[in-house]
């Protein structure tokens, strides 16, 4: 016999016919609800119960469901809270789920689409074993990681559209990843695509499938990525490289929450939740006219940017000690030591790849090092990205103070242009530059 309590929804909501529906409808999935009028009853209620999930309209009496949202975010920051909303007003949902949120309804509500909701919020992790698990899989002590670990934390607990921005090989397929797997969707499935590897001539029916002899090739019907990632994350790596004619067609997917395959007449119905990332500057493109704005801010509800290893170097002894401990176990041989000098060497690198080319480097060193002593000349490191900062100049080398000033200029502006494809907006905000400090400084030292 089950004797454990049944899990409290909180229903606030001013319409005694939307109340009883959403009782109705909460009570036969074995749900005990609780009701409120208004913000002030609902807050009443918070403060005398505890609730696994509170549902609550927009617009209430004596305030916002906004207000209540900032309200449970200040005291109970794990409560989900699902906002339900006039058919239409996607900007009141999205500034829902940007003030923490995990949801949104719109009325009419919809049964299935109800139920739907309050099982995934039901489905989140307890509060106790979340940071813990992001912890040991997001390594470093330095306060970027420190940030970007509550941010994950609290990403997890929505179903929020995030864009995960930073550069390559920074670990964002590894954050989008830890988002999935600490929030309600994690038992199912979590879908990576690299959207520039596709060929543009099979990025529909990759994306959307194909029924059987729809073209040439197509021998049977085949599910597509949407499909694949049904219930669970879709992940759009690289998405500013998708052509604009697939925007158009990911644009309509989202906004409908439908799909059709390539041959097939009718559409069918998809959750997922959507987290995209790229290197590139997407604003930058939305400007160049490269990619679409409405798609933008439909994928964009959220930024979450991942710190360069540059920007954490005080990180670099964790990982690099991680890497080698796992080579070793990989290898069955010894654990390589990384000399003092080596070290240093790796906090002086500018590590245009961060913490893939961190892994290579290691990789590399632990092969051709001797005695399982890795020195710094076993590292292999570029040269043109060894930083200049902390670096003592020989006053000995140097003629001419302004020559040799212009030189350190042109070599930090070249690796922030080489580190962003010479996209120069990207490349200026690197560099904390204005953009037209950036094009007189490239004109001055003869690289415009």
């Amino acid at each position: 016999m089950n004797t454990s309590p049944r899990q409290k929804i909180l229903i606030v909501d001013d319409e005694p016919d939307i109340r009883e529906l959403l009782e109705i409808t909460l009570g036969r999935m074995k749900l005990d609800t609780f009701s409120a009028r208004n913000l002030g009853e609902a807050q009443a209620l918070l403060q005398r119960e505890h609730f696994d999930l509170c549902l609550t309209d927009m617009r209430l009496p004596d305030g916002t469901g906004l207000e209540l949202v900032q309200h449970i975010q200040q005291r109970a920051p794990h409560l989900p809270v699902a906002m339900i909303t006039a058919y239409g007003s996607l900007e009141t949902a999205i500034n829902a789920l940007k003030a923490g949120a995990f949801d949104f309804l719109t009325k009419p509500v919809e049964l299935p689409r109800l139920r739907e909701l309050v099982s995934a919020a039901l489905r989140m992790p307890t509060a106790g074993g979340l940071s813990t698990a992001i912890e040991r899989r997001l390594l470093g002590d330095s306060q970027p990681m420190a940030n970007l670990r509550r941010q994950i934390d609290k990403l997890a607990r929505s179903q929020a559209p995030v864009y995960i921005s930073g550069e390559s090989g920074s670990g964002k397929e590894l954050v989008a990843r830890l988002i999935h797997e600490q929030g309600a969707r994690a038992s199912q499935p979590f879908v990576p695509v690299n959207c520039g590897a596709i060929p543009s001539e099979l990025m529909e029916s990759e994306f959307f499938g194909h029924r059987k002899g729809s073209f040439t090739g197509a021998v049977e019907d085949k599910p597509g990525l949407f499909q694949a990632a049904q219930g669970g994350t879709l992940f759009l790596d690289e998405v500013a490289d998708l052509p604009l004619s697939m925007q158009v067609k990911l644009l309509r997917a989202i906004q409908e929450k439908a799909v059709r395959s390539v041959g097939g007449q009718l559409e069918t119905v998809v959750d997922v939740r959507i987290l995209c990332a790229t290197h590139k500057d997407l604003e930058a493109e939305v400007a160049a006219g490269r990619f679409r704005q409405d798609l933008y801010y439909r994928l964009n509800v959220i930024e979450l940017r991942v710190p360069s290893l540059r920007e954490r170097r005080d990180d670099i002894e964790t990982l690099a000690t991680h890497v080698l401990r796992r080579l070793a176990k990989d290898t069955g041989q010894p654990e390589a030591r990384l000399h003092p000098q080596a070290l240093e060497a790796l906090k002086n690198y500018r590590f245009p790849g961060n913490v893939r080319e961190l892994e290579n480097v290691l990789e590399r060193a632990h092969t051709l090092c001797e005695n399982r002593a890795i020195d710094a000349q076993d590292l292999r490191l570029s040269e043109g990205h060894c930083a200049v900062d902390g670096a003592a100049a020989d006053l000995t080398q140097i003629d001419n103070l302004e020559d040799y000033l212009e030189s350190v200029e042109r070599k930090l502006i070249l690796q922030a242009l080489e580190e962003t494809r010479w996209n120069r907006t990207a490349a200026a905000q690197r560099l904390s530059l204005s953009f037209r400090s950036m094009r007189y400084r490239l004109k001055k030292l003869g690289l415009d």
